[in-house]
């Protein structure tokens, strides 16, 4: 959130940042004929994408420039670590390919593999910024970089802030890639980096996608916001649900509390694995995050069978501790009545029925009993 108040001071410098912002790392706004089926969107209203719901980005009567003033002046207890991340480096290829199994890199990004097919989610290995000097990863979290990765079947983007969609981990994967799935106009960014168009598959909510025999993709709705420079909301965000063979899994990317998650979970009656939002949320923008008292919520009209969270301990986005989101997630699981899983960064969890089975890919892995970060 916070990033784009520091674009919209960079607008003030003038020239300078008009240079700053035509880095080709911010993308390029969706035209021609991507433009045409965006605006036939009933997502899209006045220029741009809205939620399902009135959703106001920030709270009160605070400006953004308020709030950034806040941010840099005043003091927020243990928003950083001081020790390392607990993670583990894990040989991805040696990974057995029979089971399925996710690994989750931090904040947002995870890759699945499900019956065979490699399932990567925003993945952010470098910059969470447009600037090195802005949402720094914590030491411990940035062990993974692309060269770790297998060859990937499906590359899912949620949206295109920068940390979800880091310019330079996508464009290092790119010849590994067979398909992009994201929302509508995200592709555009893609195009500009270099993808081919038959790699994309760009969906509005509720729009399904077959992608193999036996996989199927549903972008879904989220309460949120998108853009990678000072113009926002011209691509969509969602979440997404994607059905293979063996089982279902929902992916939440970011967003705030809605009735779109009793929606989602009263389509989809089966979703063995819930991934949703749980950091970097403030009571000044308290309606596109995911609040600590809602998360439950959330699980419950979801549904899952089980949860795992994520967009926490990687970056420094808000105000909150660096490991509130780990209360959070337990809470969560007391109240809901829903197991949520908890890993390390890096530790492999096998999704196959209540069977446990240890990696041995794994090197250097630390004890269940450390609690996970």
């Amino acid at each position: 959130m916070l990033i784009y108040i520091f674009l919209a001071v960079i607008l003030v410098l003038g020239g300078a940042g008009t240079m700053f912002l035509n880095q080709k790392s911010f993308g390029r706004l969706p035209h021609g004929k991507r433009l045409e089926r965006i605006e036939r969107s009933p997502n899209y209203k006045n220029g741009q994408f809205v939620n399902e719901i009135k959703t106001a980005t920030l709270y009160g009567n605070k400006n953004k420039f308020r709030i950034w003033k806040e941010f840099m002046t005043q003091e927020f207890p243990r928003t950083v670590p001081t020790e390392p991340i607990a993670s583990v480096k894990t040989v991805l290829g040696e990974i057995p390919d029979d089971r399925d199994w996710i690994v989750w890199f931090g904040h947002s990004s995870y890759l699945l593999n499900l019956s065979g097919r490699k399932i990567l989610v925003d993945p952010v290995f470098y910059l969470g910024s447009p600037v090195t000097f802005v949402n720094r990863m914590f030491p411990g979290s940035n062990i993974y970089k692309p060269s770790d990765l297998p060859n990937i079947d499906y590359l899912v983007i949620t949206h295109d802030h920068w940390d979800h969609l880091d310019y330079d981990a996508v464009k290092e994967l790119e010849s590994r890639v067979g398909k992009v799935v994201t929302g509508l106009g995200v592709g555009e960014h893609f195009e500009y980096w270099g993808y081919d168009a038959g790699k994309l598959i760009e969906l509005d909510w509720w729009e399904k996608a077959d992608l193999d025999k036996g996989f199927e993709v549903t972008a879904t709705p989220a309460r949120h916001f998108s853009g990678r420079g000072l113009r926002a909301n011209k691509t969509l965000w969602a979440s997404f649900v994607l059905r293979s063979p063996r089982r279902t899994i929902f992916m939440g990317g970011d967003g705030g509390y809605g009735s779109h998650f009793k929606a989602i979970g009263q389509k989809f009656e089966n979703i063995d694995l819930g991934i949703l939002e749980n950091g970097q949320y403030s009571e000044n923008w308290p309606f596109i995050h995911t609040r600590p008292k809602e998360l439950s919520l959330e699980m419950k009209d979801l549904n899952a069978a089980r949860y795992l969270t994520v967009h926490h301990s990687k970056f420094c986005l808000s105000q909150h501790p660096y490991d509130e989101p780990l209360q959070n997630a337990v809470r969560a699981a007391e109240e809901s009545g829903k197991p949520v899983l908890m890993p390390k960064i890096g530790e492999v969890i096998f999704l196959d029925e209540g069977e446990e089975a240890k990696n041995p890919a794994v090197e250097g892995a630390a004890s269940a009993e450390d609690g996970g970060l």
